[in-house]
C-alpha cells in the first residue's frame, strides 16, 4: 500500500492530524500494558511484612527507571529506519513479561513486573522522535501528552473492568487487558510509521534535529549546565507526587470511598487531559521561541499552584474527593507535560542548538523516575504509618513550594543566559 507517498503529498493539517491521532493511540495502547496491575487490590498479600502491591510498583517503577538511563542514549542514537520494529519489539517483551507474571506464583512473579518495565521506557523517546522539530511539534506533542493523562485512567478502568465482570483473577488480568490492546497498537504503530520527515521550514523555524553521539550530549549538558539543574530538580518533584498519584490511585480512591466505582479512573483524568490538551495545542500560535520557553515555565508555577490551593481546599473540606483528585491531576500535568516536549523542544530553538529534544527528556526522564523509586522506598520501608491520602498530600504541599522557587530561578538563568547569546534580547522574530 503506497500510502505514505499519498501521506506526503497531503496538506500539513492532513498528516498532522493522522500522525497526532496515531501517537496518540500508540501510547495509549502502551499504558494498557504498564498500569492495569495496579488496578487491583492484592488483599493481604504480603512480602516480608510489606504489601505485595508495593513490591510490585517498585519492581516496575525501577525497571522503567532502568531504562530512562539506558535511553539516554538509545533515544539519541536511534536510527528511524529503526522506530517501528523497536516499538513493537520492546512492547511484545512487556507482554510477554505479563504472561510469566501470571504463570509464576508469587513471590517469585515480581522479577517479570521489573521485566515488564524496562522495555517499555524507550517507547515515549521512539513515538516522541516522529513529532518533534516541527513547527506544529506544540500541537502533536500536546496530543501525544493528553494520551498519557488519559491513558493511565482509562487502562486501570479497562483493567478492573475485566477484573470485576469477566472474573479473569488478579494474576492473569494485566496479560488478558494487553491482549486487547494489541492488535490497535500494531495498527496505530504502522500509521505512525507513515510521518513525512520534518520540511525545510520546519527546519528553519524549529532547528534541525539529528542524532546526538556521546561527546555531542556532553557538549549540550555543559553549555546549559544550571539551567538543566534547575529543571531537572523541578521535573524529578512532578515526576514523585505525579507517580504517586497514578501507581496507588486505587489504594486512595479506596481511602476516599470511591474504590468500587470502575469508571472513577477514567472520569478523573478527562478533565485534566482536555484541559492540558487545548492549553497546550495554544502554544502553536507563539512563533517566538524564547517567549515560548518562558510561557512554558509559567504554566509550569501555575500547576503547581493549582494542585497546592486545590489541596488546601479539600483539607478544609471546601472540595469534593473527586474534585479535588481532578484539580490536583490538572495542575500536575499542566507542570508535568511541559517537560515531556514543549519546553525542550523550545529551549533547543530558542539557541538554535542542532541536536535533539528526546535525548534531554530521557535524562530528565531518568532522574524524575528515580526520585519517584527512592520515594517509594522511604514511604514503604521507613516504618511510616501515614495513609496513602495523608502521604500525597504532604507531598503536594512540600515539593510545590520547593518546586514553584525552583521554576522561577531557572527563568532568571534561561533569561540571562539567552541576553548573553543574543545581541537583541527577547525580541528575536523567529529566535
Amino acid at each position: 500500500m503506497k500510502f505514505r507517498p499519498g501521506l506526503q503529498k497531503a496538506s500539513p493539517g492532513v498528516y498532522t492530524l493522522i500522525s497526532a491521532v496515531a501517537a496518540f493511540c500508540v501510547y495509549t495502547c502502551m499504558y494498557a500494558f504498564r498500569k492495569p496491575f495496579t488496578a487491583a487490590n492484592y488483599g493481604s498479600l504480603q512480602f516480608l511484612h510489606i504489601d505485595y502491591k508495593i513490591w510490585l510498583v517498585i519492581a516496575q517503577t525501577i525497571g522503567y527507571t532502568g531504562s530512562k538511563f539506558f535511553g539516554i542514549r538509545f533515544i539519541a542514537e536511534v536510527k528511524k529506519k529503526n522506530r517501528f520494529p523497536f516499538i513493537i519489539i520492546n512492547i511484545g517483551i512487556a507482554w510477554s513479561a505479563l504472561f510469566f507474571f501470571a504463570l509464576v506464583p508469587a513471590p517469585y512473579n515480581i522479577i517479570f513486573l521489573l521485566l515488564n518495565g524496562f522495555p517499555l521506557g524507550v517507547i515515549y523517546g521512539l513515538v516522541f522522535s516522529y513529532l518533534e522539530g516541527r513547527k506544529t511539534t506544540e500541537f502533536l506533542g500536546a496530543v501525544l501528552s493528553a494520551s498519557f493523562i488519559f491513558a493511565s485512567g482509562f487502562t486501570q478502568s479497562a483493567g478492573k473492568y475485566i477484573l470485576l465482570e469477566w472474573h479473569t483473577g488478579t494474576w492473569w488480568m494485566p496479560f488478558i487487558t494487553g491482549l486487547l490492546f494489541f492488535p490497535p497498537l500494531l495498527l496505530f504503530a504502522w500509521l505512525l510509521e507513515q510521518t513525512p520527515a520534518p520540511s525545510q521550514q520546519d527546519m528553519e523555524l524549529r532547528t534541525e534535529r539529528k542524532m546526538m553521539n556521546r561527546k555531542e550530549r556532553r557538549q549540550f549538558i555543559r553549555a546549559f549546565y544550571p539551567g538543566l539543574v534547575l529543571l531537572i530538580i523541578t521535573y524529578v518533584l512532578l515526576t514523585v507526587i505525579r507517580d504517586y498519584r497514578s501507581n496507588f490511585a486505587a489504594d486512595i480512591w479506596n481511602e476516599l470511598g470511591l474504590g468500587n466505582d470502575t469508571a472513577v479512573f477514567t472520569r478523573s483524568e478527562l478533565i485534566p487531559s482536555v484541559t492540558v490538551l487545548l492549553i497546550m495545542s495554544l502554544m502553536i500560535m507563539i512563533r517566538n521561541n524564547i517567549r515560548a520557553l518562558f510561557i512554558n515555565h509559567t504554566l509550569v508555577i501555575i500547576g503547581f499552584f493549582i494542585a497546592m490551593v486545590s489541596t488546601i481546599l479539600f483539607s478544609a473540606h471546601w472540595v469534593s474527593p473527586f474534585w479535588w483528585m481532578t484539580l490536583t491531576g490538572t495542575g500536575l500535568y499542566l507542570g508535568y507535560v511541559p517537560f515531556n516536549c514543549m519546553l525542550f523542544e523550545r529551549l533547543i530553538a530558542s539557541f538554535k542548538y542542532v541536536s535533539t529534544a528526546g535525548f534531554i527528556i530521557y535524562v530528565a526522564d531518568s532522574f524524575g523516575y528515580l526520585g519517584s523509586d527512592i520515594i517509594l522506598l522511604v514511604k514503604n520501608f521507613s516504618g511510616m504509618s501515614m495513609s496513602w491520602t495523608n502521604f500525597f498530600i504532604q507531598m503536594i504541599m512540600i515539593l510545590s513550594v520547593m518546586g514553584i522557587l525552583l521554576t522561577f530561578f531557572s527563568v532568571l538563568y534561561f533569561k540571562k543566559r539567552y541576553q548573553l547569546q543574543f545581541s537583541d534580547p527577547l525580541n528575536m522574530k523567529y529566535a
